[in-house]
């Protein structure tokens, strides 16, 4: 049995009570995320900065989808070949030395042939230089919130040494990515790329094994060992899975350590959604509750979410949900409409509470001199 805690958007506000869940793995690292929400079902050691290797190349994938969302980018435009995009080592795309390659093909070799070459061009290309675009991952990693991520290379090779990712990370960069660019996803789910006649198959053999699977990305290094970060749909719910620092003996053939990666993360993601599911509790703009109002020409106010509200929780928890509303501490009037005055707090066996912000419906004005006054009259009289 292992830990598991919960992040929230923006939106929440949580107490991190470590509950837990019946999943495991042999995997050093891991964590299962859900995508709509943000929230972590379960982690291993998932808060820990590993070796990511070819994970990471995740952030030059969002880089290069990030320019093609604003236009600064085209899927025909095509990238100049250098000697050292040729030069690099590790899993290719065969890019020939003074060539130059279209956008589009690039990202096959990126996603699908995990071509640490074709990661240089693109780098090249975008960030002026090799060490530009590093700096450009690094400020990525900070706007997306990415707080355990440190890049030094965009392709994960273990040669200079420092990239460093959590699965946190990993997950919520691989969120971003799916609701970010959902034009642009279909890319994770091919299945092989032809590049000069050679034919390369997706590394992510969870694609056509697992229900739902659509992506995203391999990775390994002699530090990180075996990798993988995963997405699968099913219904309304998406769930992301990360696992990291699968070890297995060394075989001439590559070939069955990534069959057994892809068995154990196909394993663990039908766990995940066999202990949980999605649950509504709420629709946008719903009345919730009423809020006493001290010194208002109202005694209470109506509240309201702002937004519709999901939780994903282990089945068996479901059953003891049950939902409070509690007001901001001192509150009294005025109060103006759509001011937030208290919270929606969600419990659960086994689960953290979860408190969402609710909002008053109406304007509560305050009231004069000698209705204060009747007010506290009244207010003895009932003592």
């Amino acid at each position: 049995m292992i830990r598991r805690i919960f992040l929230f958007l923006p939106l929440f506000a949580a107490l991190a009570t470590p509950v837990q869940a019946a999943i495991d793995t042999g995997a050093e690292h891991g964590l299962i995320m859900d995508a709509q929400t943000g929230q972590v079902l379960w982690q291993k050691d998932g808060m820990t900065p590993m070796p990511p290797a070819s994970m990471s190349k995740l952030m030059t994938i969002d880089l290069l989808f990030s320019r093609l969302k604003d236009g600064r980018v085209k899927l025909t435009d095509s990238f100049p070949v250098s000697e050292r995009a040729w030069r690099t080592q590790g899993s290719k795309m065969f890019a020939e030395l003074g060539a130059r390659i279209s956008v589009e093909s690039l990202i096959r070799g990126i996603i699908i042939q995990s071509g640490n070459d074709a990661c240089v061009v693109v780098a090249e290309s975008l960030g002026g230089t090799f060490e530009g675009f590093v700096d450009l991952m690094n400020k990525r990693a900070k706007e997306l919130g990415l707080a355990q991520s440190t890049f030094v290379n965009p392709d994960g090779l273990p040669d200079p040494p420092g990239q460093m990712m959590s699965a946190l990370d990993l997950a919520k960069l691989s969120r971003h990515i799916i609701n970010t660019y959902p034009e642009l996803y279909h890319y994770f789910s091919e299945r092989e790329f032809v590049w000069h006649n050679i034919h390369q198959p997706n590394r992510d053999l969870v694609l056509g094994s697992l229900p739902g699977a659509d992506g995203l990305k391999t990775g390994h290094t002699d530090a990180a060992g075996y990798g993988i970060t995963i997405s699968a749909k099913r219904g309304d719910q998406r769930l992301i899975l990360v696992l990291n620092g699968l070890r297995y003996p060394q075989y001439h053939n590559d070939y069955f350590p990534n069959i057994k990666r892809a068995e154990e993360a196909g394993r663990v993601m039908e766990l995940a959604f066999r202990e949980f599911r999605s649950y509504p509790v709420l629709s946008a703009g719903q009345v919730v509750g009423n809020i006493a109002v001290a010194n208002g020409v109202l005694p209470t106010v109506a509240v309201s979410a702002t937004k519709a509200l999901s939780v994903t929780m282990q089945v068996d928890s479901h059953a003891g949900m049950k939902t409070i509303v509690k007001p901001d501490p001192g509150l009294k009037a005025p109060i103006a409409a759509g001011q937030k005055v208290g919270v929606l707090v969600v419990t659960a066996p086994e689960f953290p509470d979860l408190s969402v912000p609710v909002y008053a419906t109406q304007a509560v004005a305050e009231v004069g001199l000698f209705g204060g006054m009747w007010n506290s009259i009244q207010h003895l009289w009932k003592k």
